[in-house]
C-alpha cells in the first residue's frame, strides 16, 4: 500500500463554521432512504451527484481528518480518464483534511459519505473539481466523475486543537464511555522516537494509575480521556506534551530522550474502573469494581443492605460485615447511623454494585479513637471499605402514599427532624422539616385531614426558619416565613422570624413593618418588644452612619467648589497679566 497520505480539498474553507456545515448536509444526507444500486442523488447544496454502484457495510463513514484508504479513477463526462490509483498495485490512503487550496474540492466530502467497502460514481461540478484553473488532462471549468472504492478508514484527532497530539484510531473500542480525570484506568503502550528507539514500555498485563496522577508524559493522559475501553491508537506527540525543550535521561522505566523530540506512542486503553467524589469535596472517593444491575440507587432514607471489609491505609482490617460467617449490615441512609463516608457513598450505589470507598478522617472517626471489632482506628484515620450493595429498599415517594401515609410520614420526619434540633444538627433537621412539608404539599386533604395538613405545614415552615436562623442563612429564613404567611397572615412566629432576618439582611424598613404587624396581632409579646428595641437602636446607629457620610460628602462637594473657584480665579490673573504684557 501507497503509505504516503494525500491531502484532499473539502468543499468549504477552513473556518471551524463551514466544517459544521458541511457535517450537518452530511447528516442530512445519512437521514435520506439510503441508495440503492443503480440510483443517484444530488447531495446537498454542493451539487455533487452520487451513483450506487455496490453497496458498503455497517452504517458509519469516515469524517473529515479521516485516513481513507481507496482506489478511484477519475474521467471526463466523455469518458477521458486522467487519473486512475487502478494502474497501482495497492489503493492509495488519502487524508481528508480541510483545504480550499488543493484540488479537486470535492473528493473529500465524497468519500465522507460513503461506507465500508461501496463503489460509487461521483459527477463533480466545476467549482467542485479542478475550477477554472484545470490541470492536466482536465480542461478549465470542466464537469468531472470520480469512481471511487473505498477499502477501510483510520480516524485521526486532534486531541487539544493545536497539533500537539494528533491521535490515529487503529481499532475502535466499546460504547460504555469514555474514562474521565478521575478514573483508573489500565492501559499497554509502547513509546518510541521517530527513528523507532523504543522510550518506554508498559509491563505485558498492562499498567493501572489514576488519570489525574498522569503517567509517562502529558500526553497520555490527555489522549487517554478520549478513549473508549478496547480502543487501541497511534498518537503522535510534539515535544510539549512529551518531554520538552530539554528532553530526559535515561531513568527507571524511561531510556533516554533527546531534547524537542516527536514520540510515536502506540496506546491500548484495555479498561478503567470509575471513581466519583461522593461529596464533591474530595473527601470521599468511590471507585466502581463493579456496575450495578439497573440505574436505580438507593438514595437517603432507603433501607440497605451491605457487605463490606474496612481497612486503615496500612492495610490493617477493622471491620467485616457480610463477609464469612459474619451477617451483613442493615442501616437507613442518612439517619447517621454509620460513618458519613460510608453513609454518603451507599446512597449512590446500585443493587449488586462493588466498589472502593477511600474516605478522609472528616467523614470517618475523625480525632476520635475508637476500637472496632478487629482492630482500633486512631485519631485521624484515612479509611478503606470495600462494599458491595446487596439490597435496597427505597422509601415510599409521595405520589405512592394514599392521604393516611402521607400524613403519617409528615408527622414522623417532623418529630425526626425536632430530635436532630435538640441536638443543634441544624443542617439535618431542616432537611427533615423540608422532607415533611414535601409530604403533604400535594393531594386533596379535607375535613379534619386538611386542618391537620394546615397546621403540620405551618410547623414544618416554622422549624425550618428557626434552623436557618441558626445557620445564618438569612434568605431562607424569609422564604420560609413568607410560605407560612401565605396560610396564616398574622402568624407572630413567622413575622418575628422574618423581621429578624430583615435585619440581620440590613432591610430596616421591611423589618419594621413586620414587627408592626406582630405587634398588631399580639400586642403584649415580649420577644416582638425586645426586637423593637433592637430595631430602634439598629435605625439609630444606620442614621449616625448616614449623617457621617452625608457629612464627608458635603465637605468633600465643598472642598472641590473652592478648589474649582481659586482655579477660576487664578486663570483671570493669568489671562489679565498676558493681556497687559501684551498691551505694553
Amino acid at each position: 500500500m501507497d503509505s504516503s497520505a494525500i491531502a484532499l480539498g473539502a468543499p468549504r474553507n477552513s473556518s471551524s463554521e463551514d466544517e459544521e456545515l458541511d457535517e450537518e448536509e452530511g447528516e442530512v444526507i445519512e437521514s435520506a432512504p439510503p441508495l440503492q444500486i443503480g440510483e443517484e442523488r444530488v447531495l446537498g447544496a454542493l451539487q455533487i451527484k452520487k451513483k450506487m454502484l455496490k453497496l458498503g457495510t455497517g452504517y458509519e463513514t469516515p469524517e473529515h481528518g479521516a485516513e481513507a484508504t481507496v482506489h478511484y479513477v477519475g474521467t471526463l463526462l466523455d469518458g477521458t480518464i486522467f487519473y486512475s490509483t487502478r494502474d497501482k498495485s495497492e489503493p492509495v490512503t488519502l487524508t481528508l483534511k480541510v483545504d480550499e487550496v488543493r484540488a479537486p474540492r470535492g473528493l473529500g466530502h465524497c468519500i465522507t459519505t460513503m461506507k465500508k467497502g461501496e463503489i460509487a460514481l461521483f459527477t463533480l461540478p466545476a467549482d467542485q473539481g479542478y475550477g477554472a484553473e484545470g490541470c492536466d488532462n482536465v480542461p478549465p471549468n470542466s464537469v468531472i466523475q470520480f469512481e471511487i472504492e473505498l477499502f477501510s478508514w483510520i480516524d485521526v484527532v486532534d486531541v487539544r486543537r493545536d497539533g500537539g497530539i494528533i491521535k490515529k484510531i487503529l481499532e475502535k473500542g466499546d460504547k460504555s464511555g469514555k474514562p474521565s480525570d478521575l478514573d483508573e484506568v489500565l492501559v499497554k503502550y509502547q513509546v518510541e522516537l521517530l527513528d523507532g528507539t523504543v522510550v518506554a514500555k508498559s509491563p505485558d498485563e498492562g499498567i493501572e494509575f489514576c488519570v489525574n496522577n498522569g503517567h509517562i508524559c502529558p500526553a497520555l493522559p490527555l489522549a487517554i480521556v478520549t478513549m473508549r475501553p478496547g480502543e487501541k491508537v497511534k498518537l503522535i506527540v510534539l515535544s510539549q506534551y512529551g518531554f520538552g525543550e530539554e528532553g530526559r535521561s535515561s531513568s527507571g522505566i524511561i531510556n533516554a530522550v533527546p531534547p524537542n523530540s516527536v514520540l510515536n506512542i502506540d496506546v491500548l486503553l484495555v479498561s478503567y474502573k470509575p471513581v466519583i467524589d461522593v461529596v464533591g469535596d474530595s473527601k470521599v472517593f468511590k471507585k466502581i469494581l463493579r456496575d450495578g444491575e439497573s440505574i436505580s440507587v438507593a438514595d437517603d432514607g432507603a433501607t440497605v443492605t451491605v457487605s463490606y471489609v474496612a481497612k486503615l491505609e496500612d492495610g490493617t482490617i477493622f471491620e467485616r460485615k457480610g463477609v464469612g460467617e459474619e451477617d451483613p449490615l442493615v442501616f437507613v441512609t442518612d439517619e447517621e447511623q454509620v460513618i458519613t463516608g460510608l453513609d454518603k457513598a451507599a446512597a449512590t450505589m446500585k443493587k449488586g454494585e462493588k466498589a472502593v470507598l477511600t474516605i478522609s478522617p472528616e467523614y470517618g472517626f475523625g480525632n476520635v479513637e475508637v476500637r472496632r471489632d478487629l482492630a482500633k482506628v486512631p485519631q485521624f484515620s484515612s479509611l478503606i471499605y470495600e462494599v458491595e450493595m446487596l439490597d435496597f429498599v427505597k422509601e415510599k415517594t409521595p405520589r405512592e402514599m394514599n392521604n393516611e401515609e402521607k400524613i403519617e410520614a409528615a408527622n414522623r420526619k417532623k418529630e425526626e427532624g425536632n430530635l436532630l434540633y435538640k441536638n443543634q444538627k441544624y443542617q439535618r433537621a431542616a432537611k427533615k422539616y423540608s422532607k415533611a412539608a414535601e409530604c403533604i404539599a400535594n393531594g386533596k386533604f379535607e375535613g379534619d385531614e386538611e386542618k391537620q395538613v394546615k397546621a403540620l405545614r405551618v410547623s414544618c415552615f416554622l422549624n425550618g426558619a428557626a434552623c436557618s436562623l441558626k445557620l445564618k442563612n438569612f434568605l431562607e429564613t424569609t422564604i420560609l416565613c413568607s410560605e407560612v404567611l401565605d396560610i396564616e397572615f398574622q402568624n407572630v412566629k413567622a413575622l418575628y422570624r422574618r423581621a429578624q432576618s430583615y435585619i440581620e439582611m440590613g432591610d430596616l424598613i421591611s423589618a419594621e413593618l413586620d414587627i408592626k404587624k406582630a405587634l398588631e396581632a399580639d400586642p403584649e409579646n415580649r420577644e416582638v418588644k425586645s426586637l423593637y428595641k433592637t430595631l430602634k437602636l439598629a435605625k439609630a446607629e444606620s442614621d449616625r452612619r448616614d449623617a457621617k457620610l452625608y457629612a464627608n460628602m458635603f465637605a468633600l462637594s465643598k472642598k472641590l467648589k473652592v478648589g474649582a473657584e481659586e482655579e477660576k480665579m487664578a486663570t483671570n490673573i493669568e489671562t489679565t497679566e498676558h493681556s497687559n504684557e501684551e498691551s505694553n
